[in-house]
Formats: C-alpha cells, sequence, structure tokens
C-alpha cells in the first residue's frame, strides 16, 4: 500500500511539474526567474552543445537529455536527476524532444557556503574521509521527497513575496535529501577542506583561470603537493577527463564563443586561446567539434537563423 501511494504522489508531483515549467516557459529558451535557478524548454531533439557545466542539481520534467564527460556519458530523465560538484567543460545534447511533448527541465545551482551550512546543521562532518575519487558528477533515481521539493519550488514562482522567505527554505531541504541519498558524498566534494577532493579542485580553477597558458603538469602538481602519477590519477578520477584534454575542451570552446560572437577569424581566436600553431587549432576543433573552425560556424549561424 505504502509503495502503491508514494508512486500516486510521484506521479502526480511530475504531471504538475510539466505544467509548472511549461506555462513559465512558453517558448524555447532557458529563463532565471530566480538567481541560480534555470528553466529550460526545447521543442526539438538539438545537435550536441558545447558549454560548461557547473556544481548544479538537475531534474528533467519531460524528455531526456545527455551529457558527455572525455569518453563518459551520462544520460538522464523524469525519473533521474544530474548532480554535478566541480566546473567542468561538457557536452550535452537533448535526446527527446517535441513541440507536442517539449523538453522541459530545472537546473538548481549548487552554492558550497550553503551546502556547508547545510552539514552543520544537520550534523554532517565536513571531513575527506571516505571520499577520494568520487567522481565529481553522476546520475541517480528521482525520489518522490525530492521530487516534491523541486515542484514546491516552482510552486513559489507565481508568488514572488513568498518566494523571498520560502525558496531559501527549500533549497536548503533539497541540500539536505541530497545529502541523504546515495550522491551525499559528491555533495560533500563542495565543502571538503582537505584530501584530494579539494585540491582537484583547485587544480580546476587553475585550469580555468589560465586555460591559454602552457599547461606544465609537473609544476602544477608540485604546487598541489602531489606526484605527476597521482595528480593525473585522481584528476582523472574527478573529472573524466586528463588535465591536457581538460584545457583543450576550455580553449576549444572559448575559441568557438570568439568566432561566433566577436567575429574573430580562425587564427586569431587560436592565438587568444593559447595555440601557437593554426593547423593544429583546426584538427583539434576538427576533432572535437566535428568540423574545420569556419564551417562550424558558418552552421552554427545558419541554424540560428533557422529558429528564428
Amino acid at each position: 500500500m505504502r509503495m502503491e501511494r508514494e508512486i500516486k504522489r510521484w506521479n502526480a508531483c511530475h504531471e504538475e511539474l510539466i505544467e509548472r515549467i511549461a506555462d513559465f516557459v512558453p517558448n524555447d529558451g532557458v529563463v532565471q526567474p530566480l538567481k541560480g535557478l534555470h528553466l529550460d524548454r526545447q521543442s526539438t531533439s538539438m545537435e550536441k552543445i558545447h558549454s560548461a557545466l557547473y556544481p548544479s542539481f538537475c531534474v528533467i520534467a519531460q524528455g531526456s537529455r545527455v551529457i558527455s564527460l572525455g569518453n563518459e556519458c551520462y544520460e538522464y530523465d523524469p525519473a533521474h536527476y544530474l548532480l554535478t560538484t566541480l566546473n567542468f567543460p561538457r557536452v550535452s545534447q537533448v535526446l527527446k524532444a517535441s513541440v507536442e511533448c517539449p523538453y522541459l527541465s530545472l537546473r538548481l545551482d549548487l552554492d558550497p557556503q550553503l551546502v556547508s551550512s547545510v552539514m552543520v546543521e544537520t550534523g554532517y562532518s565536513i571531513t575527506s574521509r571516505g571520499s577520494n575519487n568520487v567522481r565529481a558528477i553522476d546520475v541517480s533515481p528521482l525520489d518522490v521527497n525530492l521530487l516534491d521539493a523541486v515542484l514546491r519550488l516552482t510552486r513559489l514562482l507565481e508568488s514572488p513575496d513568498e518566494a523571498l522567505i520560502l525558496i531559501p527554505i527549500i533549497t536548503r531541504e533539497i541540500i539536505y535529501r541530497l545529502l541523504k541519498s546515495n550522491q551525499g558524498a559528491r555533495l560533500r566534494h563542495l565543502t571538503i577542506l582537505g584530501g584530494y577532493s579539494s585540491v582537484i579542485a583547485q587544480a580546476v580553477q587553475h585550469i580555468h583561470q589560465y586555460f591559454d597558458q602552457p599547461l606544465r603538469i609537473e609544476e602544477l602538481a608540485h604546487q598541489l603537493g602531489m606526484s605527476v602519477s597521482s595528480f593525473h590519477y585522481h584528476f582523472k578520477a574527478a573529472t573524466a577527463m586528463s588535465p591536457l584534454q581538460f584545457q583543450k575542451h576550455l580553449r576549444l570552446q572559448e575559441a568557438r564563443r570568439l568566432m561566433l560572437s566577436e567575429n574573430l577569424d580562425a587564427a586569431d581566436a587560436a592565438c587568444h586561446v593559447g595555440y601557437n600553431d593554426p593547423s593544429h587549432f583546426s584538427r583539434e576543433y576538427k576533432s572535437l567539434f566535428g568540423a574545420p573552425p569556419m564551417r562550424d560556424i558558418q552552421h552554427l549561424r545558419n541554424s540560428a537563423v533557422k529558429l528564428t
């Protein structure tokens, strides 16, 4: 009986979540009704998108999506949620969407200080013990209590006055339920003060900040107090990529942005992101995006025109 009640409750919450996101986002695109809360609607299965993925909790109300990091893929749908705890260069694709049943999703950014606060209040220790080498991204089943909290979050979008008071409370509840879930160790990555998790977070931050500079692995590993082999092992365990692969993705994504948004040619974009050899840049660009730089940019612009 209890299982049946939970299934009925889950289905009711799910149906209402679809309605609320669809009503709030009537057209394709991403809106941010509140700081840190993003709602997405897409009516077609999209081509692969290269972008950044930040520490966040992601729920799909309708449709499905796949996130690729290196050679690993994470597919999720209304029955599963995605949790990430580091800044990643990622490839994503909406797999299931139509005009009649558009892809609808919600993403809640995760603030490390808020996670720490919830951990302290609820008695969770902020420790690195037992949490080394936990991948900083994964997919898990979405239980009814977590879904219910997400639904209550969307209900408040209709009541701005109530939202100011209640959304912080519900956000803390979501964090609490995530800490209690099988993704609790992953979420604690945002707050760990020692061990390899914080060291790799420092490495990720360093590569983000200096992505256009030569990446000297030995120097960086030494600064972090690790051997080169240990640094490689723990970096890939957390990010699914080697440090050089991580940097390459950042460089190529920024070059793509420069060509698309600031009208740089391929040679100038390559130079801006740290490539000395334009032909090397073009080869790596084609390997990641599937076409040479300017052909890819023209395709993106043509696709944008078709959508308008």
